[in-house]
C-alpha cells in the first residue's frame, strides 16, 4: 500500500477492523480500506508536523469509527472526523511535541509530551466538541515519550465476542460484531472506570498512574539502559511490555509494576510491540528491518518477518487476531497474515 512520500511512523486498526491508518513524517493521515488496501477518501492534512501518533475513539462512543485523534511534534492533537475528512477540534496545552494520544473509555484523552507532562482532557460527545478541557496535568521529572492504557485492549474490543472457542489452536480467535446490551455497556463502563496508565520517560524508567487521582505515580519501573519507545499493556493486562534503543523488549507485572525478563533477539533499537489478542504473541518492529514474534509463555523467539527494507517504525495487530500490519522508513505498509 504505497502512498506515503515518507516516512510512516505511526499504524491503528479502526475498532471494527474494517480501516487502517496511517501518520508519515510529512505530517500526512491517511485511512485505508484494510481488505483491498484502496485509499479513502482524500487524506487528512493540518498538522505543521511529523504525525507521532494514532488513536480511534472507542466504539461503544463512536459505533461508526468515525473519529480519529492524531499527535504531533508540533504540539498539538487534532481530532478528525475520518468520513468528511476535516478536523473536528484541536487540542493545545503542550509546550514542545506530542509523542502519543490515548482515547479513554468516558471521554477522556491522554497525552504525553516532552514538556515532561502527561495531561487528561474532556472532550465530550461529538455534537459538543468545541474545545477541549485539561482535567489533570501528570507532572513527570524527564520528558515522557510513550503512553498506555490498561483499558487500550477492552476500548477496542469491547462490542466483540468470540464466534468458537479457538484458544487453544495457533491460528487463533475469531471474533463477530455484536450489538451490545444495556448491561455489556455497563459492565465495560465500570471496568474503564478507574483507569491505570503507564508513561516511558527520557530517564529510562517507566511510572504506572492512577487515573485523575493525584499527581504522583503508583510505582517507578526501572531496568532499560537507553530511552523508551513504546510502552503496552498485554490484552488481559496481566502483562507490560516495552521497548527501547537498548535493543530489548521487557516485560513488567500489569498491577505491581515488577520486572519479569527481557526478550532479546534484535540487533538494533526496537520500536514498536502489539499484543495478539490471546496475549500469548507479542510482535516487534524494529531499525534492524525486521518483525520478531515473540512467544510470551516460554518467553522465547518464536519467528522472524523479514520483508521491510529499511527501519520497522509501526506495528499493530488487527483486533480479530488474524493480521499484523507494519509500515517504516521504506515508506510501505505490510499486512502479514497469523
Amino acid at each position: 500500500m504505497p502512498a506515503h512520500s515518507h516516512w510512516i511512523l505511526s499504524i491503528a486498526w479502526s475498532p471494527d477492523g474494517k480501516k487502517i491508518t496511517s501518520g508519515c513524517k510529512a505530517g500526512k493521515v491517511c485511512i485505508w480500506e484494510s481488505v483491498t488496501g484502496k485509499q479513502l477518501g482524500n487524506s487528512l492534512t493540518g498538522h505543521r508536523q511529523w504525525i507521532t501518533w494514532l488513536s480511534w475513539r472507542p466504539m461503544h462512543q463512536d459505533p461508526d469509527c468515525r473519529l480519529l485523534a492524531s499527535s504531533s511534534k508540533d504540539s498539538t492533537v487534532h481530532i478528525w472526523d475520518t468520513r468528511l475528512a476535516h478536523s473536528v477540534m484541536i487540542l493545545t496545552g503542550h509546550s514542545q511535541s506530542v509523542t502519543c494520544v490515548r482515547w479513554g473509555g468516558e471521554g477522556l484523552i491522554y497525552t504525553s509530551s516532552q514538556d515532561r507532562t502527561v495531561k487528561e482532557y474532556y472532550v465530550g460527545h461529538y455534537q459538543d466538541m468545541v474545545t477541549g478541557l485539561v482535567v489533570l496535568d501528570h507532572v513527570s521529572s524527564c520528558q515522557v515519550n510513550t503512553l498506555c492504557l490498561y483499558t487500550d485492549y477492552v476500548l477496542r474490543t469491547g462490542p466483540y465476542e468470540p464466534a468458537n472457542d479457538r484458544l487453544s489452536k495457533p491460528e487463533g480467535i475469531k471474533w463477530f460484531m455484536t450489538r451490545p446490551s444495556i448491561k455489556d455497556l455497563c459492565g465495560l463502563l465500570e471496568v474503564i472506570s478507574e483507569e491505570l496508565l503507564v508513561s516511558g520517560c527520557d530517564d529510562f524508567t517507566l511510572l504506572l498512574w492512577q487515573s485523575s487521582t493525584g499527581k504522583k505515580p503508583l510505582a517507578r519501573m526501572t531496568g532499560h539502559q537507553q530511552l523508551i519507545n513504546q510502552v503496552s499493556f498485554s490484552p488481559d493486562a496481566g502483562l507490560i511490555a516495552s521497548t527501547s534503543f537498548d535493543k530489548s523488549v521487557k516485560l513488567w507485572d500489569g498491577r505491581m509494576g515488577k520486572y519479569i525478563t527481557s526478550l532479546r533477539g534484535h540487533v538494533s533499537a526496537v520500536y514498536q510491540i502489539s499484543w495478539s489478542a490471546d496475549s500469548r504473541l507479542l510482535c516487534s518492529g524494529s531499525s534492524d528491518s525486521t518483525l520478531k514474534v515473540w512467544d510470551i509463555k516460554n518467553r522465547k523467539l518464536l519467528m522472524d518477518l523479514p520483508g521491510h527494507v529499511d527501519e520497522v517504525f509501526s506495528v499493530d495487530w488487527s483486533t480479530n487476531g488474524e493480521q499484523v500490519a507494519s509500515g517504516g522508513r521504506d515508506r510501505h505498509i505490510e499486512i502479514w497474515k497469523r
